[in-house]
């Protein structure tokens, strides 16, 4: 930014380099990036939906690493039969690894709920609320057969280029209802395959990327790392700090006329200042009761960390945050079984089961079930052929994610795949499709959410995309 935007009075550059510290270098970039919105509008402020939405909020399981579909969502009985047996038709063109002959799942099914869906013994806790989900049997992702391109794909619609995330449009089509918070978290995201660009803004304004809350190398804090800026400064000072720099930007912009990068700054010096305050209270669990920490499974064992997670969805949801990502990430939690596939998923799963049974039931009873969109997603599924002797490959033509809440149907099972779980076989659900049935629940259009960039209109979708209709309540 040049030099002369501003009076040489406060030094404002310094000034919000401490207002910012204490958020993590992504906030404080989100922050710094308002300078890219229009002179005198909030990007954040709420915006109407292009019609009446369903949900009001999204919250996004990210399992990272290609869970089994064939082992977890997809029963397969034929794929079973046939253990050890050569595949009887040609592999796809596109594989990331050799493999073998075919693999039954090691996991029994069973059925649950009134609706009778049927789901791995991996999952009982979920499968106690699978009336109120609905099973996606026929995700495509296209040939992402990398983590990288498949990961950037489910997130930003696009493996190879950088685009904004699908929280980032969210945001940019319907703004933030707590102007305290960041509208987009994510927690614990991996800084690998994609990074940042899973939860950036790419060319739609800095303001509406993810804010990120730890990262996939270390456990999920148990605190929030917010605090007074400068140590020993009262609060009260701050404010009358902030003020005073506030008072003279103003005079400043008095006198040259708008600038919209000035005016972005005053407005994220003012969101810095009033998350001092809300981070910390919305991250501290011990508010809650003994009852709900149990819910989760919170408080020591394999659930602890993922439960903690889910619980602050919740408690992020409930604060007016508009899209959360929930992320078990490489590489600490890393569901890449190439080979100890019983190992992977055996732990992987005990980690987040009752979690994620737990969110959907605390989402019910506290009322915020029916206009919350829950999403577990994948960046791809893993081969029915074996690789080596207890492995699966990437498998990106076929896999299952799971929808609940938010104008979903529950208790119902969409799409097929053929008997081994090779290939869609009926109703295929695209990435595109994927995220145009989101965006469509948010009371969005996703052909009329569109961003002028480069000389034309992008939008997430690209030219693709259908609501799948079928699965709206």
């Amino acid at each position: 930014m040049p030099a002369n935007l501003f009076p040489p009075l406060l030094h404002r550059r310094r000034a919000l380099s401490r207002i910012a510290c204490g958020f993590g270098a992504t906030a404080a970039a989100a922050m710094l990036g308002e300078e890219s919105a229009a002179a005198g509008v909030d990007p954040m402020a709420p915006k109407r939906p292009h019609f009446v939405p369903r949900a009001k909020r999204v919250i996004f399981l990210f399992l990272h690493g290609g869970i089994s579909h064939v082992d977890t969502f997809d029963e397969k009985p034929e794929l079973n039969k046939r253990n050890g047996q050569p595949v009887p038709f040609k592999k796809p063109d596109f594989e990331f690894a050799v493999t073998g002959n075919l693999l039954g799942s090691p996991w029994k099914f069973h059925s649950h709920g009134q609706s009778g869906l049927r789901i791995s013994e991996l999952f009982p806790r979920i499968g106690s609320v699978i009336d109120d989900v609905c099973v996606v049997n026929s995700i495509s992702g296209g040939n992402e057969v990398s983590h990288g391109p498949a990961c950037l794909r489910l997130n930003t619609g696009d493996g190879v280029l950088n685009r904004p995330s699908l929280g980032a449009w969210t945001l940019y089509g319907l703004g933030s209802d707590n102007r305290d918070l960041p509208g987009f978290i994510t927690l614990t995201p991996s800084i690998y395959h994609g990074g940042t660009q899973n939860f950036g803004s790419a060319f739609l304004a800095a303001s509406f990327q993810g804010t990120s809350i730890g990262d996939g190398n270390a456990e999920f804090p148990r605190t929030a790392a917010v605090s007074n800026v400068v140590p020993g400064r009262p609060r009260a000072v701050q404010r009358r700090q902030l003020d005073l720099l506030a008072t003279a930007n103003r005079e400043y912009l008095v006198e040259t006329g708008a600038d919209a990068r000035l005016e972005a700054r005053i407005r994220a010096f003012e969101t810095a200042f009033r998350m001092q305050t809300a981070i910390p209270e919305v991250f501290d669990l011990s508010q809650e009761s003994k009852e709900t920490l149990a819910l989760y499974g919170i408080g020591g064992g394999p659930t602890d960390e993922y439960g903690r997670e889910c619980l602050m969805a919740r408690r992020l949801a409930e604060s007016g945050v508009r899209f959360i990502q929930v992320n078990h990430s490489y590489p600490r939690n890393y569901w890449d079984a190439h080979g100890g596939l019983r190992a992977n998923h055996s732990k992987n799963a005990m980690k987040i089961d009752q979690p994620i049974a737990a969110l959907i039931t605390d989402l019910k009873r506290r009322g915020l079930f029916d206009d919350t969109l829950v999403v577990l997603g994948t960046e791809f599924g893993r081969t029915p052929a074996a690789q080596g002797s207890d492995g699966r490959d990437h498998h990106p033509h076929a896999f299952s994610m799971l929808m609940a809440g938010g104008g979903v149907r529950g208790g119902m099972k969409y799409g097929e795949t053929d008997e081994f779980g090779y290939y869609v076989a009926k109703n295929m659900v695209s990435i595109p499709d994927l995220h145009a049935t989101i965006l469509h629940l948010l009371g969005l259009d996703h052909q009329r959410l569109t961003f002028r960039h480069a000389g034309r209109d992008f939008r997430l979708t690209d030219v693709e995309g259908e609501v799948v209709r079928e699965i709206l309540a």
